[in-house]
């Protein structure tokens, strides 16, 4: 009875030998987790149960980290929201400034998702964990709630699309890279309400850092969830951190795919998402010179060590353009710290950037890097709709921390060689 990796991940937790896509689930929840703008509607959901007591305050984390340090008085208020419900409810996982990190970097981080686990959060990155061989996934604040009273969710199970990268990858081409020409390819609707599998040898090469970004962006093909086999580079990066236990799953050899796409990636340049979706991807090399005003370095989907290692490589030895402003934002301040120890914030300041305590901020157009209209922005963040990061005429580039480095430097899109 043969399974995808997405699918027997799901019967362990309904209790069920075997499952198949379409089958509506009961499945229990390893952990669950809100943000400083989700998690007051579902803390708000969950006093109208008139429940007293979440399921196991173990199993839940409260992330403020979206609008924080506070940026007004509205966002004072529903962080103070999830720091009062922590207390109450003696919610160990709640992470005040000078603690917090961004949630998807991390959770992972403090071994609080692990493999195997079925997790859901109030954000829809949350399928990030899917790169640890987690079924994660975002749902809605009422689904949170009801997770927290019930310690369950429901799943229609997704059928799966397996993605084989074959190949040698070029220099400056990494997971975000990968991912964004995947996007590319199939569209932002490609995987709607599916699982998306990253496997082939390229893939099983990369750090778990790039794996993270990858499954990050699962999202933004509409996928449910973003899985990477785990395999002994998941296991050092469990290893040490694990809260607990947690079980390896694989895909059965002759698991049924709704499709499979097969990819060498050899000839790959470092990808660019043009304004205004994620599949608008273009190589950085068949760009026309365009100028900008702004780059972010950090975020979800690449403000980890590597991606603060790679910006820095590119930055070394040079300036930020005098008419460019170049804000970096270490996700987490395990990697502030690390970083600052390995020198990077030197390289950094001395570039002339300017360095963030952990926020989501600028992602979301919330603070700490707002776009007036006008202006263009390379970011190595996870979406560029309309008006994602400020103004609804303002422009946002995606690329890996790398492009967006040596853009920083000559002030407009550019390859990292032409700076490095």
């Amino acid at each position: 009875m043969s399974m995808t990796l997405a699918e027997k991940i799901l019967a362990a937790h309904a209790g069920r030998e075997r499952v198949e896509p379409g089958q509506l689930l009961e499945v229990s929840v390893d952990f669950c987790l809100g943000n400083d703008i989700t998690a007051p509607i579902a803390i708000q959901a969950f006093r109208e149960a008139g429940v007293d007591k979440v399921f196991d305050p173990e199993r839940i984390a409260l992330i403020p980290d979206h609008f924080v340090p506070n940026k007004d008085i509205a966002s004072a208020m529903q962080v103070k929201m999830l720091r009062d419900f922590a207390r109450e409810q003696g919610i160990p996982h709640y992470y005040e400034v000078g603690r917090m990190g961004i949630e998807h970097a991390l959770l992972p981080e403090q071994g609080l998702v692990l493999p195997g686990d079925v997790v859901i959060g109030a954000d829809s990155h949350t399928c990030t964990y899917g790169a640890l061989g987690a079924f994660a996934t975002g749902v809605g604040s009422t689904d949170l709630a009801a997770a927290m009273v019930l310690g369950t969710t429901w799943f229609k199970v997704p059928a799966s699309i397996k993605f084989v990268y074959h190949g040698r990858r070029k220099p400056w081409v990494g997971g975000k890279d990968l991912i964004l020409h995947t996007i590319g390819q199939i569209g932002v609707d490609g995987a709607r309400y599916m699982a998306m599998e990253f496997t082939g040898p390229v893939v099983q090469d990369l750090p778990m850092s790039h794996r993270m970004t990858m499954s990050n962006m699962a999202i933004e093909a509409g996928a449910k969830v973003g899985l990477i086999e785990p395999d002994q580079i998941t296991r050092d990066y469990v290893d040490g951190r694990a809260q607990r236990s947690y079980v390896f799953h694989q895909s059965d050899p002759d698991a049924r795919y709704e499709a499979v796409y097969d990819w060498d990636v050899s000839s790959l340049d470092p990808m660019v998402a043009l304004p205004h979706l994620p599949e608008n991807v273009k190589p950085v090399t068949e760009l026309p010179e365009i100028s900008i005003d702004q780059v972010v370095i950090g975020s979800c989907t690449n403000g980890r060590l590597d991606d603060l290692r790679e910006a820095a490589a590119v930055l070394k030895g040079h300036k930020v353009s005098d008419h460019v402003r170049c804000i970096i934002i270490p996700a987490t301040q395990r990697i502030y710290r690390q970083a600052m120890q390995e020198g990077l914030l030197e390289i950094f300041l001395e570039a002339n950037a300017a360095v963030s305590t952990p926020t989501c901020g600028p992602c979301l157009g919330g603070h700490m890097g707002i776009l007036a209209q006008g202006e263009r922005a390379v970011a190595t963040t996870n979406r560029n709709f309309v008006g994602r990061m400020g103004h609804p005429e303002s422009e946002v580039y995606l690329s890996s921390p790398a492009v967006a480095a040596a853009s920083a430097v000559l002030g407009r899109i550019a390859h990292p060689e032409e700076v490095h």
